[in-house]
């Protein structure tokens, strides 16, 4: 199977180093992996691993020591809008619970439907809606790796929901809370859409993180989900929407998100 492939050919570059704790990391929110990295391997030199295409997005896989423990982050993720079939986009989730990794930490860059956001701000996620009419778990079930009919009423750990929320006191950041709504893409949301979102309890809006965050619950990893809000969602704002704002809004954000990121690491 080309998932076992993966992990040794992984394996085999890493010698004893075990990662206990996978980060994705999302649109402008790389430069922690540039920060940490004792070793990184390119998506394109993995079995079963794709390139990534995205403006924003490096693209390898980057092992470092954070804090005393042992980490893998993945520099640029795989989006369903890209092309790929859901299974390639939580792929290197499975790949990371084959390496032993025990929790998620799944970040990205969203837009805002609730009004009290605003760009730059980061938000735990406390649970999502998943509306890319697609679900990874469809097809053959891995009963090494977890049950046909997983529960999902805790995807986001609410332990670390409030450890997140004390870690962002304690360094004097402002973190918001909220549900993720996640689309395909990759065109924004039309003003309609958002107002169906808030309506049905969306606090943000993106692309992503909402097919990992089902994967590693089912695999019984526990999660943890940041959105860095880089605009107000269509319709909340009379602004028009761009990548380029989204890179430059995680841009303003990434020190504060760095340094809760470094701190989630330590006391978890």
């Amino acid at each position: 199977m080309i998932l076992e492939k993966s992990v040794e050919y992984i394996n085999s570059k890493l010698g004893d180093f075990k990662p206990e704790i996978g980060i994705i990391l999302g649109s402008g929110l790389g430069d922690l992996a540039d920060e940490y990295c004792d070793y990184a391997i390119s998506y394109a030199n993995i079995p079963g691993f794709e390139a990534s295409t995205v403006s924003g997005h490096k693209g390898r896989l980057v092992f470092a020591k954070i804090n005393g423990k042992n980490t893998v982050m993945m520099q640029g993720r795989f989006h369903f809008y890209e092309g790929h079939s859901i299974q390639k986009v939580v792929f290197p989730v499975k790949v990371m619970k084959k390496l032993g990794v025990k929790t998620l930490i799944v970040t990205n860059a969203a837009g805002g439907v609730n009004g009290n956001f605003k760009p730059a701000d980061l938000m735990i996620i406390t649970d999502h809606i998943n509306h890319m009419g697609v679900n990874p778990l469809i097809g053959i079930n891995d009963n090494s790796m977890g049950e046909r009919f997983p529960d999902m009423s805790n995807v986001y750990t609410q332990e670390y929901v409030k450890l997140t929320e004390n870690i962002g006191e304690e360094l004097g950041i402002n973190l918001q809370k909220g549900v993720y709504m996640a689309f395909t893409g990759p065109s924004y949301e039309t003003p309609a859409e958002v107002r169906m979102a808030r309506v049905i309890g969306a606090d943000a809006v993106g692309m992503s993180t909402v097919p990992e965050a089902i994967t590693a619950a089912w695999a019984g990893m526990k999660v943890i989900g940041i959105s860095c809000i880089c605009n107000s969602a269509a319709g909340v704002s009379t602004v028009g929407l761009s990548h380029e704002d989204v890179i430059l809004a995680a841009n303003t954000a990434k020190e504060k998100f760095k340094k809760l990121i470094k701190e989630i690491i330590k006391e978890i």
